[in-house]
Formats: C-alpha cells, sequence, structure tokens
C-alpha cells in the first residue's frame, strides 16, 4: 500500500521504517531539509537499535524515501500516518498544533480517497476533531476517515516494539477504515485489538499512565523501606511472583522520564480536570515523581557541607539507557542544583553527552570514560543505567576517586559489595 508518514520523530520515523520493512511503499514528510537530507543519506536523527540498518535497507529496496514535499506526498497516498510531537504545555495540556498543521496540509492537498491515522498521542476526542478540520479544508471531492492507531514502544527498543509487538490498537468509526488498517496490518502477523476512536485514544493514556502509577509506587515504598530498614529490591523480589502484579516496573529509582510518562500522566490528569473530575492516583503519581528525581542530591547535602569546589562525576545523562533522549532525565534536574552549588562537573555517558552540551555548553566537562569522570572525584552520580557503568568494579570506585562516596539512582550494585570494596554507597530503598 502507498504510506505517506507526516513527522519523523521517534513515532512517525519508527513507524515509516517498519511499514516499509514489511513490503508497504513509504514516504516519510518533514519541514527539515537537512534532517531528511541525512535520512536520505542512511543516518538516523534519533539513536536507536536497529533503525539506521532498516533505513538503509529499505531506502535502497526503493521502499522508503524522505521529502519536505508534503504536496507530493499526500497527493495520491492511501493512507497518512500523523506522527508528529504533541509537546506538553505549560498548563499539562497537550499541544496540538502540530496535529493541525498536518491536517490541514492533508485537506488541501489529498486527491484520492484516504485514510487518516493519528498514532501521535493526543486527548481523548482528538480524532473527532482532526476528522472534522480536514472536512472544513478540503479542497478535493474525496473521502477522507480519520482512525486511531496508538502507538506502544519503548525509546532504545522501539523497532522491536514495532515490529514485534504485543498488541495493534485501532481505533475506528466505520468498517471500511476498520477493514483498510486491517489490511495495512496484516503483515506483521500481529493481535489487533479494534475498538471505537475515544476508546484507542484513552487505551493509550490508561496503558502509559498505569506504568508510571507503579513506578511511583514502587519509589514510595523504596522511601519507606529506607525508613523502616526493609530492602526494596527483596521486597520487589518477593512481589515479582504475583502473577496479578507481574515482574516489571518494579525497580526503584529516581523517577520516570522520556518524552511519554511525564507528559502523558500531566495530559490525563488536565483531561480529567477540564471535565470536572480529579484523577487521584494519578496526580499522586506525578508529585511522587516530582520529588524523586532530586531525592540524591538532597541525600549528599545532608552528607556534604558543601559542593563548592568539589569534583562531582556524574555517570549518565539520559533518561535511560538506549537512548539518547534527555527529556525529563534526572540529570537535567540535578546538574542545575549542582552548578549553583558550586560543584565542579565531569559528566559521561556514551550517547547523550552531545544533546546535553546543546543545553549546557559551558561548565561541565564531558568525558570520554566513566574513568575520567571518575578520577579524583570527590563525590559520584549516578543517574542512567548504562552497561559501561555497570560494567565499572566496585573496587574503582575506591581506586580512582579522591573520597569514594557514591549515590546510585539506578541500584546498579550490591550495597555489601559496594562496602567491602571501602566505598560510601547510598542508593534507593535499601
Amino acid at each position: 500500500m502507498k504510506i505517506a508518514v507526516a513527522g519523523t520523530g521517534y513515532v512517525g520515523l519508527v513507524a515509516g521504517v517498519c511499514f516499509a520493512e514489511v513490503g508497504h511503499n513509504v514516504t516519510c514528510v518533514d519541514v527539515d531539509e537537512k534532517k531528511v537530507t541525512l535520512m536520505k543519506s542512511g543516518i538516523s536523527p534519533i539513536y536507536e537499535q536497529e533503525l539506521e540498518g532498516l533505513m538503509q535497507k529499505n531506502y535502497a529496496a526503493g521502499r522508503l524515501d524522505y521529502t519536505t514535499d508534503y504536496v507530493s506526498a499526500y497527493r495520491d497516498a492511501e493512507a497518512i500516518f500523523i506522527g508528529v510531537g504533541t509537546p506538553e504545555q505549560p498548563d499539562g495540556s497537550a499541544n496540538l498544533s502540530y496535529i493541525a498543521t498536518a491536517a490541514r496540509q492533508i485537506a488541501e492537498n489529498v486527491e484520492r480517497d484516504c485514510l487518516v491515522v493519528v498514532k501521535s498521542t493526543v486527548p481523548v476526542g482528538t480524532n473527532d476533531k482532526v476528522e472534522q478540520f480536514i472536512q472544513d479544508f478540503l479542497v478535493h471531492d474525496v473521502k477522507i476517515e480519520v482512525a486511531s492507531n496508538p502507538e506502544f514502544l519503548a525509546q532504545g527498543t522501539a523497532v522491536h516494539d514495532t515490529l514485534k509487538a504485543a498488541r495493534i490498537i485501532i481505533g475506528t468509526e466505520s468498517k471500511e477504515a476498520e477493514a483498510k488498517l486491517m489490511e495495512i496490518y496484516e503483515p506483521f502477523q500481529l493481535p489487533i485489538v479494534s475498538v471505537g476512536r475515544r476508546s484507542a485514544e484513552m487505551i493509550k493514556y490508561a496503558c502509559n499512565d498505569f506504568l508510571a502509577l507503579k513506578i511511583s509506587y514502587m519509589n514510595d515504598i523504596a522511601n519507606l523501606c529506607e525508613l523502616v530498614g526493609a530492602d526494596i529490591g527483596d521486597v520487589a523480589k518477593g512481589m515479582s511472583y504475583d502473577e496479578r502484579i507481574g515482574a516489571r516496573f518494579l525497580n526503584a529509582g529516581i523517577g520516570f522520564g522520556g518524552s511519554c510518562f511525564p507528559k502523558d500522566t500531566k495530559a490525563l490528569d488536565y483531561l480529567a480536570r477540564q471535565n470536572g473530575y480529579e484523577l487521584r492516583t494519578v496526580k499522586a503519581a506525578i508529585d511522587v515523581n516530582r520529588e524523586q528525581k532530586t531525592i540524591l542530591f538532597k541525600k549528599a547535602s545532608k552528607r556534604l557541607i558543601t559542593f563548592s569546589g568539589l569534583k562531582v562525576a556524574i555517570l549518565g545523562l539520559t533518561f535511560k539507557a538506549g537512548t539518547d533522549d534527555l527529556r525529563e532525565a534526572p540529570s537535567l534536574e540535578n546538574i542545575p542544583l549542582l552548578l549553583d552549588a558550586g560543584a565542579d562537573i565531569y559528566a559521561y555517558d556514551p550517547v547523550g553527552a552531545d544533546n546535553f552540551k546543546k543545553r549546557y555548553p559551558k561548565g561541565i566537562q564531558y568525558v570520554e570514560s566513566p574513568n575520567e569522570a571518575l578520577q579524583g572525584a570527590n563525590v559520584c552520580f549516578i543517574f542512567t543505567e548504562w552497561k559501561q557503568i555497570k560494567d565499572i568494579a566496585p573496587i574503582d570506585y575506591k581506586i580512582s576517586m579522591r573520597t569514594p562516596l557514591v549515590y546510585d539512582g539506578r541500584n546498579l550494585y550490591d550495597r555489601e559489595q559496594m562496602e567491602e570494596a571501602g566505598v560510601e554507597y547510598y542508593s534507593i530503598g535499601r
């Protein structure tokens, strides 16, 4: 099928590449000419496992192309997927301006009957508005239907999560739209859950916010564990055997980040308030997460007289391993506090340093290895669970650091082993 994809961020680019991989002819549309040139050369603008290889393979096979010419891309597409950003606004609501721009461009240029599919995460009821918006600006006498098809990919495993998804959610208001989406996804050979558009929109938020709740709950329990002398690792292990709970998302740490959970919890909270309802559980998850991100800084502040003039090693800048994404990363909360306190920061991240340098070009030493960050350091903060950081032996902290004082936001180490190595070690919930 001839498919166009609006937007080449995590959602749009991964979707477009995976559609091409299963045999569809795909054109990815972006407004950035430099980005399009980069992608045509086989280079991904985002760090994502497996993505570049599939980009190169399908571009060479003629199934995948990139362009800024949305007029040509939309003109005769059988289906157009909208995968543009819906960033958070100051009040917590989703910014739908990029959705509106793509919808109007589609309306003014499509010249054949077409299914428009919104993959972006949008508030419940947005697809209804998109369909009406397209009808308002439609130029040619063609039939346009809008469907919802939310994504459930995780950054760092996005390609696998698309090609090997647990299920595909489609939300439609007609049998024709349902049949076309079924045809598009048939080559994936995956379970498909077909519901109405508003239910599909809500499924996305309900899933993400449930996982965010699970993370915040475990962080809340971890903080209580510290006060009463329990170990959150033991608690999580005991919980994991209960099939009603499951083993995933039980790791305590310094809060959730990224492009989805923070934004989606706030958006659903906003939607509830706009409808005169309070989602108390979601609000609690937001509050717990906000406090959790700086819990290690607060611990260290109680332990130390000052950060002024101290060499502080930062291990990990991205919000999690496997991505170069910094959105809502704990490093963005803690490093400004450390800088304001006069710390000399030496930061290591295997892929995220360049992005962080765009925000903080001065005042931070960016190093090429964990050891370089640790050498002579007075204190170390671990913010990301990269393998390169996990592989550091406990004794290396003792040998490399001037004062082996480690604050681990990912619980990467055995507490007893760190203490045996002579490291003063603080983690979460232990």
